[in-house]
């Protein structure tokens, strides 16, 4: 039984991929060990889409070649966008470990998302920092990212219907610390909302830090990375997907697993969406009796309280987007200072 996935091991989506990767192989060797799926061995065939969407797309291609039954990977939506358009077109499911903008699943068929939407995690970001007293904020854009721009969208939109002000919105580098200071220091935001890739995050955290502002940053799931989890970095809150944890009745058999496995912990959330993307996917074709793609398409839309690492997923009202709480962590120079889950009400 073989499963396609695809994931960046090099460039600038590997800080997320990578983990993702080591979570799916982890599961595939877990699943094998209770006896597979009905009796038949599970095939994970991995293709490196070296942070390439051009290169994604050819992986998809070439899997879809190999016949696999059902895609699972990727953490970013420009990368998913280049390989959904050829999973639809062979009629195979896709689901997406990390790719977390809810339009994919509109605009896709038969892609599902493992994780919450960006929606959602804008929202909780807002919610989060106006529960935390922080009224006025700088909104700092990556502008050349798909992802950047939708959470930035979201973040606004949810932030001022509270009665937040955005006082400053630019489109930001991590080179420019001269820029950074004129345009966020003057204006003496409480916080900044910064929406970037994980690629970029931590070098404009650097930049802004170095222009002498130490107000907090708040973001989305691309800073969680360890390159933000040192000294210097000052005050940190991110929307994250699970905070693992060994001692954690959710998550410390996963962290155990994945510790024995690879001689470390995880190195985020993203490790555990990968092992929850396809512990999803082989319940689904466990349930369907089959590893035809169209059996599997049908038995994952009705999914209702599949139990993962990183919450519960079930795709309610022919949605192919989880309803999940998000896990707001706050570090301070790498030290975790609280974590606290919210569930934001959408507006949108």
């Amino acid at each position: 039984m073989k499963i396609g996935a695809i994931y960046n091991l090099e460039g600038s989506q590997s800080t997320l991929d990578l983990p993702s990767s080591l979570g799916a192989r982890l599961a595939v060797d877990e699943i094998n060990a209770l006896g597979g799926i009905d009796g038949r061995r599970v095939e994970l065939l991995l293709c490196d889409g070296e942070s390439d969407p051009a290169r994604v797309r050819l992986c998809a291609e070439e899997l879809a070649e190999e016949n696999v039954s059902a895609f699972v990977g990727l953490s970013d939506t420009d990368m998913v966008m280049a390989a959904a358009p050829v999973a639809a077109g062979a009629g195979i499911p896709f689901v997406t470990s990390g790719a977390t903008s809810p339009r994919l699943a509109e605009e896709h068929d038969g892609l599902f998302l493992a994780c919450f939407g960006d929606d959602v995690q804008a929202a909780a970001g807002a919610e989060r920092a106006f529960e935390m007293g922080f009224s006025t904020c700088a909104l700092l854009v990556e502008g050349d990212m798909e992802f950047a721009r939708l959470l930035a969208g979201y973040f606004r939109e949810r932030y001022q219907d509270l009665g937040g002000a955005i006082i400053v919105e630019a489109l930001v580098n991590g080179s420019d610390q001269a820029g950074l200071g004129r345009a966020v220091g003057g204006a003496g935001p409480d916080m900044i909302y910064l929406a970037a890739g994980p690629d970029s995050a931590g070098a404009i955290v650097e930049a802004i830090r170095g222009a002498g502002i130490d107000v907090p940053v708040f973001g989305g799931d691309s800073l969680d990375s360890p390159e933000l989890r040192r000294a210097g970095t000052g005050w940190i809150v991110f929307s994250a997907h699970s905070l693992l944890d060994e001692a954690s009745s959710r998550s410390g058999p996963f962290f155990r697993a994945y510790q024995a496995k690879y001689g470390h912990p995880p190195e985020n959330a993203f490790a555990a969406l990968g092992y929850d993307a396809v512990k999803l996917l082989a319940e689904a074709i466990d349930r369907a009796g089959s590893d035809d793609p169209v059996a599997i398409r049908e038995a994952l839309q009705e999914t209702s309280g599949f139990e993962g690492v990183t919450g519960d997923i079930s795709y309610e009202g022919g949605r192919r987007v989880p309803k999940k709480g998000v896990t707001m962590i706050s570090t301070n120079d790498g030290v975790l200072e609280d974590s606290v889950v919210v569930t934001p009400e959408l507006p949108f």
